[in-house]
């Protein structure tokens, strides 16, 4: 029981209290507004996601993996 009380005071009070608080540091190093950091992180985010749907699938082992059976097939 304690355990879930402590896990509910970190989760709902110092977490977002930990992230505004390194928001606030990091746009405050880059001497930027907070708003263009957390808009800046957001287009990150969708880059990253694209990249991994675009590339990704078709960096997956299972076709890779059948790809080069397919190549090494063709040279014998």
């Amino acid at each position: 029981m304690f355990a879930l009380l402590l896990y509910r005071t970190i989760a709902d009070r110092l977490l977002p209290w930990a992230v505004t608080l390194a928001t606030r540091l990091l746009a405050r190093s880059l001497n930027v507004p907070e708003p263009l950091v957390h808009s800046t992180g957001d287009y990150v985010v969708a880059q990253v996601a694209a990249f991994e749907h675009g590339v990704g699938r078709s960096l997956c082992p299972l076709r890779l993996a059948r790809l080069l059976r397919a190549w090494w097939r063709g040279l014998h």
